[in-house]
């Protein structure tokens, strides 16, 4: 059952619907936040066996396995209408193994996903957290389809890129994150979950030895209530949103020229600093993933599709700066040490189709934000960049394109046709979407100490836990994010409800 609130302002921005215009880093927090852990005990007013903070893909996931698993479970939520990181996002989650794989005849295992998470973070991210990850969330998908029949996909136009060695990316029809949470958060309603929205989590209770005893939730209206439970699930997702935790762990993005965050405000790494202040090792701080050709002035992004199929990215002076195909994270920063921050996305007709019918695409036409011309020196005079330069930058991709010259960043356009005829531009810039470190846990996602000993009754999913992108912004996969929150979250969920049932049965 869903408990709403009073209504409390939150960003929709992203892929999903949001408010055009809104800059991508007006919602970012200075400082550092409240640890809001308190070690006095209070008699509560309610005790339920688990509580999950966070109703994203993370939390939603927590709690239907802890449910699937018999245990009484309450999800708080701090927005009344949930609408953070997961519906922001396209929806899709990398998964190896699954039966959606096998039944288009794709090969893949838990051990080839391994060695890609190992080489795309060139051997830095936690090798405990990537073998737990890679195993269990091709089981995670299937448990998801057949359990609770949210209608997963396997995306067959990708496959290869950025780290994938085959086709794993999974999705839902839409392509939406808001599809892929509007499903799941049904699926825990019917699965007796009690949920309550507009709900903000702002202390958790926990005794010396950082056993957790219970939270204390502030309602939008101000009513304050104090839960008791066996055990606690922190999937409040990471700290985008706080510039000062930025600063502290990511000081290459944080002080970039032209910085910016695109993500929802609620990200302010309130569950990391409880973790901490509860003794709790963190991992991967300097971990995050960019983007570089987000869509500042509509607050949409620039759909990746046109590039890999041969489209380039250019900057003020008409000319291009980086292999756009290498790495869709890092190309944020690639972006950002152009002048003003701006990359100017450029493609044809036959490079338009490849994102024509995608919500993002059909959001940009509809805000006017594409621009065309028939010609490249047109192109120039129209987004106002020198028509020698980019005509000279059209003329040498073209012949790279042919095999006649090789590309000086890298990059192999002898894949795809040279553009050619109408072309096409979108004004972009990068910016920081989700940030990867986090609490460091063991392989039921419970958090641990730095001496690796477990927490007694917390665990962590999603942006709260380390993820598996190792140190810095090239070592994300894509539709890891995702996958981490899903995998850990279903993991933690059982794990915490074994926990209290033997708790009970103690007891008892």
């Amino acid at each position: 059952m869903v408990h709403c609130g009073a209504a409390r302002g939150h960003r929709g921005s992203g892929p999903g619907p949001r408010a055009p215009g809104a800059p991508p880093s007006d919602q970012q927090h200075e400082g550092s936040i409240m640890t809001g852990v308190d070690r006095s005990i209070p008699e509560f007013d309610i005790e339920v066996p688990v509580v999950v903070v966070g109703a994203g893909a993370a939390g939603l996931a927590a709690t239907l396995a802890a449910c699937d698993s018999g245990a009484g479970t309450l999800l708080l939520e701090r927005d009344v209408v949930p609408y953070g990181s997961t519906c922001m996002s396209q929806g899709n989650v990398c998964a190896a193994g699954t039966r959606l794989q096998r039944e288009n005849g794709i090969e893949d295992d838990a051990e080839a996903l391994y060695r890609d998470i190992m080489a795309r973070s060139k051997g830095t991210a936690d090798t405990g957290v990537s073998r737990t990850v890679a195993d269990n969330c091709g089981p995670a998908i299937d448990w998801l389809v057949d359990r609770f029949r949210i209608p997963f996909r396997l995306d067959l136009s990708w496959g290869g890129f950025f780290g994938h060695t085959v086709n794993r990316l999974h999705g839902v029809p839409s392509k939406t994150g808001k599809e892929l949470h509007d499903t799941m958060m049904r699926a825990a309603e019917a699965a007796g979950a009690d949920i309550v929205t507009g709900a903000h989590v702002d202390t958790v209770y926990a005794d010396a030895e950082g056993r957790v005893a219970g939270v204390r939730v502030t309602r939008a209206d101000g009513a304050v209530e104090t839960i008791g439970c066996k055990a606690l699930i922190l999937a409040t997702c990471g700290f985008g949103a706080n510039a000062g935790m930025v600063r502290r762990f990511i000081p290459s993005f944080g002080e970039a020229p032209y910085y910016k965050y695109f993500g929802h405000e609620g990200n302010e790494g309130e569950g990391i600093e409880w973790g901490m202040a509860l003794g709790a090792a963190v991992g991967s701080m300097d971990a995050f993933q960019g983007y570089g050709a987000l869509v500042e002035s509509a607050g949409v992004i620039c759909n990746y599709d046109p590039i890999m199929n041969g489209g380039i990215m250019v900057n003020l002076e008409g000319r291009r700066y980086s292999n756009e195909v290498k790495d869709i994270s890092a190309q944020s920063l690639n972006t950002l040490q152009q002048p003003e921050g701006i990359g100017w996305v450029i493609f044809d007709d036959a490079r338009r189709a490849t994102c024509e019918d995608l919500p993002e695409f059909r959001e940009l036409k509809a805000l006017n934000v594409v621009r065309t011309a028939g010609d490249a020196g047109a192109l120039a005079e129209l987004i106002k960049v020198p028509a020698e330069a980019l005509e000279a930058t059209i003329a040498e991709t073209q012949r790279m394109a042919k095999g006649e010259v090789p590309c000086p960043f890298g990059r192999d356009f002898t894949r795809n046709p040279p553009l050619s005829g109408r072309l096409h531009a979108i004004r972009t810039t990068g910016a920081l979407f989700h940030t990867q470190g986090g609490l460091k846990i063991d392989g039921t996602a419970r958090v641990v100490r730095e001496d690796g000993s477990p927490l007694p009754n917390l665990f962590a999913s999603g942006g709260t836990a380390e993820s598996i992108s190792g140190s810095g912004c090239d070592g994300y996969l894509p539709a890891a994010g995702l996958c981490t929150a899903i995998t850990l979250g279903m993991l933690a969920g059982r794990a915490a409800a074994e926990l209290v049932g033997d708790a009970a049965m103690a007891d008892a």
